[in-house]
């Protein structure tokens, strides 16, 4: 038996990447999963989004394990395509039990003042209006069930401390901190559980990609304060991670709540 046999996880940000490696994790451990992504490129990130194909791929890698698995293209920008993905969760499943608000993008810049507006919204939009949106529609479906249940939220590293090069995405990811202990306090008393997860460097395409390896190379000072861990370790496996999130997402973390988990191979003790 599975940890997770019966329940039903709803993942932002699956077609590909850490969502789809948090969804074959969950499925392994017995859980239905609703993913949602969108199939577009994001106009101010320098290397590929989302693409046609991405979302199929997720559902075979999660029906290998006989569980089913339910696709939308969505956008975490939107109200309504957040509101389409929790009902349709519920309609499939009748439940939801786990949200991973897990879709986000990276860009990066020089310095704070060379931003510009695009590039800035884009990055508040996705990564922390986008997690705000995807628990507002979800939430209430958990709740409603009356089984407790359990949210986590992907931040990072950067969401802990200043990254240089990052100003945009440091602040959208210390913002989802903030939302997360606010719902902690909310929930807690549904036994509703929030964490943030706040991995190092990972083996996903957000970093496994043409543009991000060249660029931190160019910029060597602001690479080398990116790039390196305590442990031996550069980019993490992406199971890895997941493997955290199976923990809290599970009963074996039935008590942790309000908490920013790190899985940063002695990142953060630099």
């Amino acid at each position: 038996m599975g940890q997770l046999d019966g329940k039903v996880a709803v993942i932002t940000g699956g077609g590909r990447g850490q969502g789809r490696s948090h969804a074959i994790r969950l499925a392994e451990e017995g859980a239905d999963i609703v993913v949602c992504d969108i199939t577009e490129q994001v106009g101010s990130v320098p290397f590929p989004t989302g693409r046609p194909g991405d979302l199929e791929e997720t559902v075979a890698a999660v029906e290998k394990l006989d569980r089913r698995c339910v696709a939308l293209q969505a956008d975490v920008r939107s109200t309504a395509d957040m509101n389409r993905l929790a009902d349709t969760a519920m309609k499939e499943f009748g439940r939801i039990d786990i949200l991973l608000a897990n879709a986000g993008i990276l860009s990066l810049s020089e310095n704070t003042w060379e931003l510009d507006d695009e590039t800035w919204d884009d990055m508040i939009d996705i990564n922390l209006t986008g997690v705000f949106k995807a628990c507002r529609a979800v939430v209430p479906h958990i709740r409603a069930g009356g089984r407790g249940g359990s949210i986590v939220i992907t931040s990072s590293i950067a969401g802990l401390r200043g990254v240089a090069g990052c100003t945009h995405y440091a602040a959208a990811k210390h913002g989802i901190v903030g939302l997360m202990r606010t719902l902690a306090r909310e929930l807690a008393p549904e036994s509703i559980r929030v964490n943030t997860l706040h991995p190092t460097g990972v083996d996903s395409p957000m970093s496994n990609n043409d543009f991000f390896p060249k660029w931190l190379d160019e910029h060597k000072e602001l690479g080398d304060a990116m790039r390196f861990n305590l442990m031996p370790v550069d980019a993490m496996p992406m199971r890895d991670v997941s493997d955290v999130v199976a923990f809290l997402v599970s009963d074996a973390g039935k008590w942790v709540t309000g908490t920013t988990m790190q899985v940063d191979a002695g990142f953060m003790l630099k």
